[in-house]
């Protein structure tokens, strides 16, 4: 009897490993790598906790408990204005991006030379391929006191703008070169948005007399209104990713003031000025916050999208 039960549970078992077994064993290097560089590297978070010193290594620096967070929140001089860039740069680049992008969807839905739409939607999407370390060469060539800009400028007569030697200036690059690297990617998204919707609806609409900008304001845009709720609650959980490797390349310790983010912040604690543990927690605090942000994402993408991102 024994052996007949162990024959029928087995045999599913069986056909599950003969079916199954090859796809775990194609996503085995992937979870292995996000182990080895996602999971195991959060073991270094104990570092927030202690007075680091990497002759004792992670266990044998004395605890302090929640020195560093008291000092980060309470005693350290740039703080406040740190994370009030971080949120400033952020929102601008998720507000202004996500305008750029829809405009230039709808545009570019409206082009009806199929060759001239299909190459301007390339040459649009092709500066995302491009890392921030050739986008940042070239904006500072162009932003630079010789670069073309403002050769262009004092051309006519006015003086050279410091774009990135100015509080004033910086921010607007910041978020400028963004716009300019990602919209084509979003418009792309918003393209597909528009293509789900039912040419039945337009149909109708030209039979009622209706022309383009109708269309598009009571058939387009309510369309795409579901992909910009989901798009923008995704977006809510790097409300403190403002981009640490454009603004790594771009700035200098003239615009620190408007130009300084969490992510630079712990990157000069940490790696230049040696404060290992004080680096850690406000990595430590960005994380959680993010956490925060990701979870109330995904309570409205369900309320408001009616999807879920996890």
């Amino acid at each position: 009897m024994k052996t007949n039960v162990l024959a029928v549970v087995g045999s599913p078992l069986r056909r599950w490993a003969k079916n199954q077994s090859p796809l775990y064993l194609m996503l085995l290097p992937g979870v292995v790598l996000l182990f080895l560089f996602s999971y195991w590297p959060m073991f270094g978070l104990i570092m927030a906790f202690t007075d680091f010193q990497p002759k004792k290594g992670f266990l044998g620096s004395p605890f302090v408990g929640l020195k560093w967070f008291e000092y980060l929140f309470y005693n350290s001089p740039d703080f406040s204005q740190v994370l009030l860039n971080t949120v400033v740069i952020a929102l601008l680049k998720i507000a202004v991006g996500t305008f750029a992008s829809i405009v230039f969807a709808l545009l570019l839905n409206e082009v009806v030379g199929r060759w001239f739409k299909k190459t301007v939607q390339t040459i649009t999407y092709l500066p995302n391929f491009l890392s921030w370390v050739v986008i940042g060469g070239m904006v500072v060539d162009l932003l630079s006191q010789q670069g073309i800009v403002n050769r262009i400028i004092h051309a006519f007569g006015f003086d050279d703008i410091p774009f990135l030697q100015s509080n004033h200036w910086f921010r607007t690059v910041i978020v400028a070169s963004d716009v300019w690297k990602n919209f084509g990617f979003g418009a792309v998204l918003y393209l597909a948005a528009i293509a789900g919707i039912n040419p039945e609806l337009y149909e109708a609409c030209v039979v009622d007399g209706g022309g383009k900008w109708r269309r598009m304001r009571h058939i387009t845009l309510p369309g795409i209104v579901p992909t910009l709720i989901m798009l923008s609650t995704l977006n809510l959980g790097n409300i403190l990713n403002a981009g640490q490797d454009q603004i790594l390349i771009l700035y200098n310790p003239l615009v620190y003031e408007t130009g300084d983010i969490l992510d630079t912040f712990a990157y000069r604690s940490g790696i230049v000025n040696v404060q290992y543990s004080f680096a850690t927690a406000v990595g430590f605090f960005k994380s959680l916050v993010g956490l925060a942000f990701i979870l109330m994402a995904n309570r409205l993408s369900i309320r408001f999208a009616s999807r879920r991102i996890f």
